[in-house]
């Protein structure tokens, strides 16, 4: 289940590092290699592009995010060419290093589980899972081992990961 088409509601969590052969084995488990720049933008507005690489297929996309409460955002994602991509690339922020994450999207109960694995964690990675009002129960795997809800913590989001990456707990 999913928000209206232009609001992204969403929990995020801090969960211990996952077994990757389980995450591979889910029935419809799909894993995508992610590079996400952030671009300089308006105050308020959070702008990335981001090259989603799956099954030997590259594709680009420019993400326009401006958060409306803890767990909900205005988002205006679109398709882009390699050749935008790059000219984006050019008005990246200069102060945010590209984030680079493995994520392994894999259908739970009615949601979606999106698991994101960071080469700078060993321990911790985290799992969001976007829902379509933000009272919204879901239900998390016993495969997965919830840290904690980090859910509107700025450190967690990428864009501030791209700063500074929070030590593991």
């Amino acid at each position: 289940m999913s928000a209206p088409d232009n609001l992204e509601i969403e929990y995020k969590y801090l969960i211990r590092y996952p077994d990757i052969a389980v995450l591979e084995s889910q029935p419809r488990s799909k894993k995508a290699e992610i590079v996400q720049t952030y671009l300089l933008s308006e105050n308020g507005v959070t702008a990335r592009v981001r090259s989603w690489t799956e099954n030997g297929t590259t594709r680009f996309f420019k993400t326009e995010k401006k958060w409306i409460s803890r767990m909900t955002a205005e988002e205006k994602e679109t398709q882009i060419s390699e050749e935008e991509y790059l000219v984006l690339l050019d008005k990246a922020d200069p102060i945010r290093k590209p984030i680079a994450k493995t994520r392994y999207r894999i259908p739970f109960a009615s949601h979606l589980l999106e698991i994101d694995i960071y080469p700078f964690w060993k321990k911790q990675a985290v799992l969001e899972v976007e829902i379509s009002q933000e009272d919204e129960a879901v239900d998390i795997p016993s495969y997965l081992s919830v840290l904690r809800d980090v859910t509107g913590e700025r450190e967690y989001k990428n864009h501030s990961l791209a700063l500074s990456v929070p030590k593991e707990g």
